[in-house]
């Protein structure tokens, strides 16, 4: 090996302590930030040529990281909060000399991060959970060196790190998209909120990604940007039917799970009615169509929580549902005219606003409709 290449990878070896919490261990220590990126990278969110999700984070905000830079290029600046880093099993901790005062919970030592610069990042030891903007900053800084504190934890894999990922970030404003994208590739405890959406925001990756049905590339999030319709609506309208409504019948209340592929063959036969009986109104974005609007599309999923509750998947692609659904045609505005309720409130087309009241007033409208 020649000289050069062994100057490219080196152990570096950071005093560190390693802290028990339960079953799990992590390492505080510092780092010059300048370092960093020679063994950490950013797992940036994507999906592969096969609809896989690849990655967790967001991409760079750069004013932000301009921002930061900014101050750290300035006099006494000071960055106290500790970034988080996910090591892979490359990564060791040796353990020093205990003091005789020293609590069990609580152990000094050594962190050893081997560097290999010419590695690409899916390949380095370490990942960033969470300060990537500030890590960015830091290296784009005109400065010889800033230390930063760190704390790392090894990552059984990357489920782990994305959990972790959503758990450090649960208390910040993490865009809701990528979460949405997040939860149905991650494992381990999640917050109540979390956890009762991760079986909704499954069902809505898969009717985005899989290649078939009415919903295919057309849910806006992180990986598939072209959508054009909201991932919130579409995730109101799952996690209603999924605890109240059509879908409930698939679903193992105890622990959450279900039975995806028979709610997917549900989803897809109703809402291809759907798209064939509104064809026009289905091609046009939410600001020319109230059906592909979050109103729209939370007040046809109430649509069909009541007409197919209780009937099975293989079911639903049936006559009377397809009539029910071409009955709703006179009484629609979906791309024109005037909306015209019950109790004698009219509305142009585009009226309808993506609120609680209005979702509630539509969804009276088609439910009482496909009823009678």
């Amino acid at each position: 090996m020649s000289g050069e290449a062994m100057a490219d990878r080196y152990e570096l070896r950071l005093p560190a302590l390693e802290v028990r919490q339960g079953d799990r261990r992590i390492y505080c220590f510092a780092v010059d930030g300048k370092k960093l990126h020679s063994f950490a990278a950013v797992s940036r969110v994507r999906r592969d040529d096969d609809s896989n999700l690849q990655g967790y984070q967001r991409p760079e905000v750069l004013s932000h990281i301009r921002g930061i830079r900014r101050y750290l290029e300035s006099d006494n600046a000071m960055l106290p909060n500790a970034l988080v880093l996910a090591f892979d099993e490359n990564v060791r901790f040796e353990t020093g000399a205990r003091r005789k005062d020293g609590v069990d919970y609580s152990v000094p030592g050594e962190l050893v991060i081997p560097v290999d610069e010419s590695l690409p990042d899916e390949d380095k030891p370490a990942l960033i959970v969470d300060g990537q903007q500030r890590s960015a900053a830091i290296r784009d800084a005109d400065l010889v060196e800033f230390p930063v504190a760190a704390v790392g934890f090894i990552a059984d894999n990357h489920d782990d790190q994305r959990s972790q990922f959503i758990l450090v970030n649960s208390t910040k404003p993490l865009p809701k998209g990528l979460i949405h994208e997040l939860l149905p590739e991650t494992s381990g405890h999640l917050p109540p909120s979390y956890a009762r959406k991760r079986l909704p925001a499954q069902l809505m990756t898969r009717l985005n990604t899989d290649g078939q049905g009415p919903f295919y590339g057309r849910i806006a999030s992180p990986t598939s940007p072209d959508g054009n319709i909201k991932d919130t609506a579409v995730l109101r309208m799952l996690e209603h039917s999924l605890f109240e409504g059509a879908l409930y019948q698939y679903r193992n209340p105890e622990d959450g799970s279900g039975d995806v592929d028979r709610m997917l063959l549900h989803l897809r036969s109703f809402w291809t009615m759907v798209k064939d009986t509104f064809s026009d109104a289905w091609k046009l974005p939410p600001r020319q169509s109230r059906l592909t609007h979050g109103a729209g599309i939370q007040a046809m999923g109430f649509v069909m929580d009541s007409l197919t509750d209780g009937m099975q998947a293989e079911e639903v692609d049936c006559d009377a549902v397809r009539n029910a659904v071409l009955g709703l045609m006179p009484v629609t505005a979906w791309t024109s005219g005037m909306w015209r309720f019950p109790d004698g409130e009219q509305r142009r087309w585009n009226g309808l606003q993506n609120t609680p009241s209005d979702i509630r007033l539509l969804t009276d409208l088609l439910v009482r409709s496909v009823r009678s």
